[in-house]
C-alpha cells in the first residue's frame, strides 16, 4: 500500500464529530462537526501546508537566526523559515510518528527526537488525540530520556474556520491583557505591552469584535481563565456558527495569525491559534522555557470544539 506524502492516517469519529489526523507532524489533518469544517484542512497526498494541524516542539514559533545558548554552550539550529533568518516551529514537524494506541475516537503517537546539532538532547515525544461529544482534545507529553538537561516548548497550529467567509468576516473573542510587539521585518520579538496601547487598541480583542482587515501575527499572553484555569478563544461566523479553543495553564501564552498569504486563494482562508508553553525565542529570552531535567516528562493539552 502506497503511503499518503503526509503520512499514515488515522479517522477518529465521536457523536457529530469527525477527525483525521496524519502521522507526519502527528498533524490534525481534518475537523468537522455536523460535516462543517472547523479547522482549515489539506489533502492527504500533499506536502502539509503552512504548518496546518502539526505538533510544534521542542520549540514552537521561532529561535532568532536559529541562534541560543543553553547550560553556557552556544547552539546554531537549521534556518527553516529563510526569509526572516529563523529556526521555525522546532524539529517534530516533519517526524513520522508511530502510532502505539488506537481506538475509534483515540490514537496515541510517539517519536523521538534525537540528539543532532543545534539540539543536543534526546525527547521522546507522544501525542495524544481523543475526540467526544465535547470536541478533539489534544494531549502532548515529553520526557527526556538523554543524559543531559533539555530545553523545551509545545504548542498546536490549527487554522480555526468558524463557517462561512474568511478571517475578515468573523468575529473574535481574545481574553489577553497583553500582546508581545515586534519588528515588522522579521517578527523578532521587543517588549511586551497592553493591548489598548499597541496598534492603538488593534489587538484588543477581550470585547468580541470583527476581524476585518486587521493584519495580526503576534503572541499574547495576561490570559483571563475561568475558574477551572481555562483559557478560551472563540471566533465566530455572521450566521453565529463558530469554533472555539481552550486549553489550560501549561500554556500561559497563544499565537494568533490571521493566515495573509499573497496568493489570492489562499488568503485569510483560517485564523491560527496556537497555545503555546512559552513564547517566541523562548531559547534566548528564556521566559517561561520548560528545562527537561534527564528522566522527567512535562504535559500540555488543549482542546478545540464547535460552537452552535
Amino acid at each position: 500500500m502506497t503511503i499518503p506524502l503526509s503520512g499514515t492516517h488515522f479517522g477518529l469519529s465521536a457523536g457529530d464529530y469527525h477527525a483525521t489526523i496524519a502521522s507526519v507532524g502527528a498533524s490534525l489533518r481534518t475537523l468537522e462537526h455536523k460535516g462543517r469544517a472547523l479547522v482549515v484542512p489539506f489533502e492527504a497526498d500533499e506536502v502539509r501546508p503552512a504548518y496546518r494541524g502539526a505538533t510544534l516542539a521542542p520549540w514552537p514559533n521561532r529561535v532568532v537566526d536559529g541562534k541560543y545558548t543553553f547550560e553556557g554552550v552556544e547552539q546554531q539550529l537549521p534556518l527553516t523559515e529563510p526569509d526572516r533568518g529563523h529556526a521555525l516551529h522546532g524539529l517534530a514537524t516533519w517526524l513520522d510518528f508511530a502510532a502505539v494506541d488506537r481506538s475509534g475516537s483515540s490514537v496515541t503517537f510517539a517519536a523521538t527526537i534525537e540528539a543532532q546539532a543545534g539540539y543536543p538532547h534526546r525527547v521522546e515525544v507522544s501525542v495524544a488525540f481523543s475526540l467526544d461529544e465535547c470536541g478533539l482534545r489534544t494531549e502532548v507529553t515529553a520526557t527526556n530520556t538523554g543524559p543531559t538537561a533539555a530545553p523545551w516548548g509545545t504548542g498546536p497550529h490549527p487554522y480555526l474556520v468558524a463557517g462561512d467567509g474568511r478571517v475578515d468576516d468573523w468575529t473574535l473573542s481574545l481574553p489577553a491583557d497583553t500582546v508581545l510587539s515586534v519588528d515588522p521585518e522579521r517578527l523578532i520579538p521587543i517588549d511586551l505591552t497592553s493591548v489598548e496601547a499597541e496598534g492603538d487598541g488593534a489587538f484588543d480583542f477581550r470585547a468580541e469584535r470583527r476581524i476585518g482587515d486587521t493584519f495580526i501575527d503576534h503572541a499574547f499572553t495576561g490570559l483571563t481563565r475561568d475558574a477551572d484555569g481555562l483559557a478560551t478563544v472563540a471566533l465566530r461566523a455572521a450566521d453565529g456558527t463558530g469554533v472555539e479553543m481552550v486549553w489550560d495553564e501549561a500554556c500561559p501564552w497563544v499565537q494568533i495569525h490571521t493566515a495573509d498569504q499573497p496568493d489570492p486563494a489562499l488568503d485569510r482562508l483560517g485564523l491560527a491559534v496556537e497555545p503555546m508553553t512559552c513564547p517566541p525565542d523562548a531559547f534566548n529570552s528564556g521566559t517561561d522555557l520548560i528545562v527537561l531535567q534527564p528522566g522527567a516528562s512535562t504535559t500540555a493539552s488543549w482542546t478545540i470544539r464547535a460552537l452552535a
